[in-house]
């Protein structure tokens, strides 16, 4: 494993995303623990899209268009579902003074979809992990693997911080009614956008 592959992942997680938002969200809305356990089901969504790249599933993708239709809009809607949550009055995102509130496998759970029901994380890592694997590797599926925990690793770790910094911010948000309506506004808008966004992809 090279410096330039750790490198290039972290540039790669550390760019705001679904799963950013929602460890953020979560961060900001619930605390400390609660964001972990978003940012664990949002590692965990990478799982699946690693597993069809190393099958060749990923391919599929890129070669069927009703293939990659079908997940696309799925992840779409989800998008959508997630902006409308966060505008709710007692939307499943809210940021309040109560700390409880969804249990933890039901906050894994979102952050799993948000992340599987994305077809362009499989696409990306069929294109991604190969070019770090040397000519003339003597197992190359193990290596990928190897490069692919370790993609893992640091994407709970860089979403941990940003759900713990987020949490740090709790009691000034609580405090300001006002901070706390835009910050769901601007949360439910940037989840559109990502939404509008992954519907305009291509493959």
């Amino acid at each position: 494993m090279t410096l330039d592959y750790l490198l290039t992942s972290l540039i790669v997680i550390l760019m705001p995303g679904t799963g950013v938002l929602y460890t953020l969200a979560f961060g900001l809305g619930r605390g400390w623990r609660a964001s972990i356990f978003a940012a664990f089901g949002c590692t965990l969504g990478i799982v699946p899209h690693i597993a069809a790249s190393l099958a060749g599933l990923a391919a599929l993708l890129h070669t069927s268009a009703l293939a990659f239709q079908v997940v696309k809009v799925l992840g779409v809607i989800y998008l959508l579902y997630m902006a409308w949550s966060m505008l709710r009055e007692r939307g499943t995102l809210e940021v309040t003074e109560e700390r409880s509130g969804r249990p933890a496998r039901r906050i894994i759970a979102d952050g799993f979809l948000l992340n599987i029901l994305n077809p362009k994380l499989s696409l990306f890592f069929l294109a991604f992990l190969p070019q770090f694997v040397p000519a003339g590797t003597a197992d190359p599926t193990a290596q990928m693997l190897g490069l692919a925990a370790t993609f893992m690793a640091l994407t709970f770790v860089v979403f941990v911080g940003y759900g713990i910094c987020a949490a740090a911010a709790r009691s000034y948000v609580i405090a300001r009614p006002r901070v706390m309506l835009w910050l769901r506004r601007s949360f439910a808008g940037a989840f559109g956008l990502l939404g509008l966004r992954l519907a305009l992809a291509e493959r």
